[in-house]
């Protein structure tokens, strides 16, 4: 099937971009990667009558650290992820996720923050900035705003992005100079959507656990924080009883449902194993 027919824009700047959302509003999709607007028009599932691509907006596709958080462009693919020393050295579950999502057209393609604003309970990076309390920067015609992972996303495939405004940017916080991270995804193929992930991040002081994040993919409506078990994880030592207990109440967190990819106590057990593999790894890699 064919997109229904549509009026194509491609700003050069991000003022010019932000005017043409601010005049065709609801009616206007903005393009970056197109790895999930194009398919759902191909359905037409979304059928919007304007186009807004932000290719040729120069400086969006920067990847640095500045005032004490990570900044991922609206342009960042997930190939830049996979591939970028800055990540593999300081974000380990950035760095796992990444080869993990889809096949290497998707990621050449595929930009993090669109598949934020897509907002698939199945997606992958939207469990791991919940993980490390990233935030999203949305801009308008009139201002700016930050969101955190967790308000921005309202249901499947639903946000809390106005039809005015354009993600511009993540703000990942610093994850200090100790610190643990992975992501862990099982599916029925490789570049399949997740039957489970998981996502874990840690910062570290000494034996003790300073900050812990938690979040699961394609358990839920959405990408769920594992709150209780970030909290029972919280100045504890990571021995086996607390990563034992960490494991069952992010597993209780999970809410998922029998399909194809398996039942929902599978699921579940699958997100207990899953955790308690992640903070067994966290807790050898400590000891070494």
């Amino acid at each position: 099937m064919f997109p229904r027919s549509f009026e194509y824009f491609a700003p050069t700047s991000i003022e010019d971009a932000l005017a043409l959302l601010a005049e065709h509003g609801e009616d206007a999709k903005v393009l970056a990667g197109g790895q999930s607007l194009i398919p759902l028009m191909k359905l037409r599932f979304a059928a919007p009558d304007y186009i807004v691509d932000i290719n040729r907006i120069q400086g969006l596709d920067y990847l640095e650290e500045q005032d004490g958080s990570l900044r991922i462009g609206a342009l960042v693919r997930t190939s830049d992820m996979e591939r970028s020393e800055l990540i593999a050295s300081r974000y380990p579950a950035m760095a796992a996720a990444a080869p993990l999502i889809s096949d290497p057209v998707v990621r050449n393609l595929g930009t993090v923050v669109g598949s934020l604003c897509h907002a698939d309970p199945q997606g992958d990076w939207a469990s791991v900035m919940l993980a490390m309390g990233a935030e999203l920067v949305c801009r308008s015609a009139t201002g700016e705003r930050r969101v955190a992972i967790g308000d921005l996303i309202d249901g499947p495939f639903t946000t809390t992005l106005e039809p005015n405004e354009i993600a511009t940017e993540v703000h990942v916080p610093d994850p200090g100079a100790h610190s643990f991270g992975t992501y862990l995804k099982l599916e029925r193929k490789v570049g399949d959507f997740a039957s489970v992930g998981v996502a874990v991040h840690l910062a570290l002081d000494g034996d003790r656990v300073e900050r812990a994040g938690i979040a699961l993919t394609a358990v839920g409506a959405g990408n769920i924080k594992a709150k209780e078990a970030e909290d029972a994880l919280a100045g504890a030592v990571l021995d086996d009883a607390t990563i034992d207990r960490a494991a069952s109440l992010a597993a209780e967190a999970a809410d998922p449902k029998t399909d194809l990819r398996g039942s929902a106590d599978y699921k579940r057990e699958i997100v207990r194993v899953f955790v308690t593999r992640a903070l067994s790894q966290a807790a050898t890699a400590k000891a070494a």
